[in-house]
């Protein structure tokens, strides 16, 4: 699974490789490091007794691992170059992203909290290319640095996929915003300093007008951690937030009042493409290394890759592989062209193939390597948990595939 790729695409691929063997595989191996990373790993990233959140020593561990990779000019390789950045392009940020999900799990890549030697940073994005220079300010510089967060507050209780349907809702009170609703697998609560929050501020269920995002800060009064969704892959991040009566003022909208919906958008399209290319690199690694164990057991006095049964669906997952690799790079490279609304069905494509592609690459590498594939001590279950993920955040894949359908028959 060599494939072609242009050179300055070669070169920073080898830059990251290098990396990798200086900075983060030794730091993989301080100490104790590597019970986050074999069979001990979910217990060791895991604070159960906080509610499930990332223990303070894995997300040390990411720190100094993030702040090595933004001294070396990575973490940051894909903003522009004002907030310090390389100008990454959205083709450029696919192939490393498969490439860094290729090299299996490690500390160069945890899927769960986003974190990467190459960031992504859709909230950021956000308030670069709608927030006013307050918003900036306060938050954009402070969060590349670490020292302030955004999370993301959209899915409810009873509204997921069916966004424009959310309950929460913001009323006028004087020059003030009255916030009240229920925000559910509100991601990153656990170290944010503020929440975007959406709400309904004027039109009726249904409609995409009328949705306005509003920054609040953590600690708004009114504002509430109820607890962490515990999920299928752990730690989790995943918050129920409720809001009673939190007030902000006007400068507290992002973007547009009623146009919130577009950041919304713009937030699902950065994430859909990023994770279509990790989903890939994930299928890959985990086609490899049933490659590679298939082609060392030995069973009844022979390789066991000889036999046909096992020979064929790792055959037919490559080919997806090579098709699906095809389509995620097209698609990047149409997000650098288009706006991103343009190309909504080829995003949705990708997404939903590449994720599924992980979720069937990882269950046949089970079913290739037997019983130890079952096992903590390989990587497939890991995996395959994180990407089942995928299959319904940032929109189902019911979701993507409808949205396909529509720009067929429209």
């Amino acid at each position: 699974m060599n494939e072609y790729v242009p050179p300055e695409m070669a070169a920073l691929i080898e830059e990251v490789d290098g990396f990798i063997a200086t900075e983060v595989r030794p730091l993989e191996a301080e100490a104790d490091n590597a019970r986050f990373f074999d069979h001990r790993r979910e217990q060791a990233r895991t604070d159960f007794a906080a509610g499930g959140i990332p223990s303070a020593d894995w997300e040390e561990l990411l720190e100094q691992m993030v702040s090595r990779a933004d001294r070396a000019g990575l973490w940051r390789y894909g903003l522009p170059e004002e907030l310090g950045g390389r100008g990454g392009s959205n083709f450029a940020l696919a192939v490393v992203r498969e490439h860094l999900n290729r090299l299996g799990v490690g500390l160069h890549n945890d899927p769960q909290s986003e974190t990467s030697i190459i960031g992504n940073f859709p909230t950021a994005i956000l308030v670069h290319e709608f927030g006013t220079a307050g918003q900036k300010q306060a938050l954009l510089a402070p969060a590349l640095r670490r020292e302030a967060g955004l999370a993301f507050g959209l899915t409810e209780p009873n509204h997921g996929s069916d966004a424009t349907y959310l309950e929460t809702v913001a009323r006028r009170d004087g020059g003030e915003w009255v916030i009240d609703g229920t925000k559910r697998f509100n991601s990153g609560m656990h170290r944010a300093s503020h929440d975007l929050v959406f709400a309904r501020t004027s039109g009726s269920p249904g409609e995409p007008r009328g949705i306005t995002a509003f920054i609040i800060p953590r600690d708004a009064p009114g504002l509430r951690v109820e607890f962490y969704w515990w999920t299928f892959n752990m730690p989790t991040d995943h918050a129920e937030v409720s809001l009673k009566e939190v007030r902000v003022g006007e400068e507290a909208i992002l973007g547009e009042l009623d146009g919130g919906l577009a950041l919304a958008q713009r937030f699902v399209h950065e994430n859909r493409i990023r994770q279509a290319a990790s989903s890939l690199g994930a299928a890959a690694f985990c086609i490899e290394e049933a490659v590679r164990w298939a082609r060392e057991r030995v069973v009844w006095g022979r390789p066991l890759w000889r036999n046909q049964g096992i020979q064929f669906p790792l055959a037919e997952l490559w080919t997806e592989a090579e098709l699906v690799r095809g389509l995620v790079r097209r698609t990047a490279t149409e997000l650098d062209r288009h706006h991103h609304m343009e190309v909504t069905h080829l995003v949705a494509m990708a997404n939903y193939r590449a994720n599924r592609l992980a979720c069937e690459a990882a269950d046949r590498a089970m079913q290739t390597c037997g019983g130890v594939g079952y096992t903590r001590h390989m990587p497939f279950e890991h995996i395959y948990r994180h990407h089942r993920r995928y299959r319904i955040t940032e929109g189902s894949e019911e979701v993507q595939i409808r949205k396909v359908a529509q720009e067929l028959f429209s």
